[in-house]
């Protein structure tokens, strides 16, 4: 599929099968958020996979949502600070690095059929005691992993001139 199409069909999954997610499109996706570009190419992040089966009711104490646990993989991009790349002005791009890795990961899921839905609005003191992450890791971002069981809804995005300037403000 072409990039466009491709933009164009991924969507915020709400609701998953149970089929499990093979192996290998599971490292297709990993992979993908490996090659994204990253600030000095520094790559200042930690994926953690997580299978939910079982795990439902603790894994809600970060986003308490029934679809959010219902794929059979959860994933969280997780940022180490520390290893992030910082302007001459003090800004960390840590979470910009992060995000296009997530990003990354999201479009390759889509192009293997399965869904995702982007998570940021997580109780990040629950993520931290459910992952058992150290102190100088943050939880960035949380998308579960699985085959949709909804179908897209119409996209709402603001028209392309609202969001354009050229040359100046």
């Amino acid at each position: 599929m072409e990039l466009g199409g491709l933009i164009n069909r991924r969507y915020s999954v709400r609701s998953y099968k149970p089929d499990p997610v093979e192996d290998d499109k599971l490292q297709q996706v990993l992979g993908a958020a490996r090659l994204a570009p990253t600030a000095a190419n520094k790559q200042p992040f930690q994926i953690i996979v997580v299978h939910t089966e079982g795990k439902q009711v603790e894994l809600r104490r970060i986003y308490d949502r029934g679809w959010f646990v219902e794929a059979p993989l959860l994933v969280c991009a997780c940022g180490i600070p520390t290893q992030a790349w910082v302007h001459r002005d003090g800004k960390s791009y840590l979470d910009v690095d992060v995000a296009i890795a997530m990003d990354h990961l999201i479009l390759a899921a889509t192009s293997l059929g399965l869904g995702t839905c982007w998570v940021g609005a997580f109780d990040r003191v629950a993520a931290r005691e459910v992952l058992g992450l150290p102190d100088d890791v943050e939880p960035i971002v949380f998308t579960p992993l699985g085959y949709p069981a909804d179908q897209p809804g119409q996209k709402k995005r603001r028209p392309l001139n609202e969001l354009l300037r050229y040359e100046r403000w």
